[in-house]
């Protein structure tokens, strides 16, 4: 059990969670592993095989704490929440605007240019680190990705048309990620870049980067909320119950800075390893429960570093970024910004 900001994180598996006062007590094998005050807590995740008192249950849906599960290769299963509040008028404006194809491409081009610049600068910073010692192949196929990027991003300027939007959004995951193989400096084969593979991830890439998107998936929707905002009402993806849809368009834009950055720094540092995950007998490989929890300490410790916010022109944490970028899209639906300013990472 780990605490960082202000979520609280399980990892121990069978794990027994329950209330004890305002705390939460962790027993595991018959032991009390920990506990720690509810007061400073805003959400826990339960990673694995966790149980939850039906006391605690309730109780953190009375202060607001939500509590999302997760598989152990990090896959969100559920999330339990408490009454929903928010500004009435607000979702109203958010549902009509899903609704009206002029209103939801411009919020659709918007984030689309954040995220495929946001890839640039990845690749951009990749040949500024490595460029002298990548092999001349590497180093070009990369240079002609970033200005196939570029254009991209100048595309969807002119665009307005939400289903085209997207084909060009594929266009540019394609480009990036045939690329990413290059930005991994290290020699173990086991450990290279092969191409996007999901539910399950076939190689320890692709187990590391979605752990990492589902954690930022979930930062994401509690920004959100937090803003009024109905997560499961997108624009970039389409409706479908149980999904939070709003949250993954957030997304998009930090996957480059915040997940993606953080998995080839954990993988070129050689903070991971081959020995870090596990193949399942069907090909899904998994992380290891203690890489878990080494990538944990790495996101957290991400989310502390600060930078300066581009529109709004104030430093904060990257870990607020979500919450202001939020907050800035429910006062374009307000009316009071002429369009929604996507993150851009410098």
């Amino acid at each position: 059990m780990r605490r960082y900001l202000n979520t609280l994180y399980i990892t121990t598996d069978g794990a027994w969670l329950r209330k004890d006062g305002a705390n939460i007590v962790m027993e595991a094998g018959n032991e009390v592993r920990g506990r720690i005050p509810m007061h400073m807590l805003d959400s826990l995740i339960c990673i694995g095989r966790i149980l939850v008192s039906p006391p605690l249950l309730g109780y953190c849906a009375e202060q607001g704490i939500c509590i999302s599960y997760l598989s152990p290769n990090g896959r969100f299963l559920a999330r339990v929440e408490g009454p929903v509040s928010g500004n009435v008028l607000l979702r109203r404006e958010q549902y009509r605007r899903s609704d009206d194809p002029a209103g939801c491409a411009a919020i659709v081009a918007n984030l689309l240019i954040g995220k495929i610049r946001n890839q640039r600068a990845v690749i951009s910073r990749g040949l500024r680190d490595y460029g002298d010692r990548l092999a001349d192949g590497a180093r070009s196929a990369l240079q002609v990705a970033r200005k196939r990027l570029a254009r991209l991003a100048s595309r969807l300027l002119m665009e307005r048309d939400t289903n085209l939007l997207r084909g060009l959004e594929g266009e540019a995951a394609r480009t990036y990620f045939d690329v990413f193989n290059h930005l991994i400096r290290i020699p173990d084969d086991n450990l290279h870049f092969r191409g996007r593979s999901r539910r399950p991830p076939l190689d320890a890439v692709n187990a590391l980067l979605s752990f990492l998107y589902t954690l930022l998936t979930h930062d994401c929707r509690s920004a959100l909320e937090t803003a009024g905002l109905d997560p499961a009402v997108g624009y970039l993806h389409r409706d479908r119950p149980g999904r939070p849809s709003l949250a993954l368009d957030l997304v998009e834009e930090f996957r480059p800075v915040l997940a993606d950055r953080l998995a080839l720094s954990l993988l070129n540092r050689r903070q991971l390893g081959i020995h870090d995950f596990l193949r399942l007998d069907n090909g899904a490989v998994l992380l290891q429960n203690e890489a878990r929890k080494k990538v944990l300490v790495a996101w957290q410790e991400r989310k502390r570093e600060e930078l300066q916010h581009p529109f709004l022109g104030e430093t904060a944490p990257i870990g607020l970024f979500m919450f202001l970028q939020a907050q800035l899209l429910a006062r374009h639906l307000r009316g009071d910004l002429d369009g929604y300013p996507p993150f851009l990472w410098k």
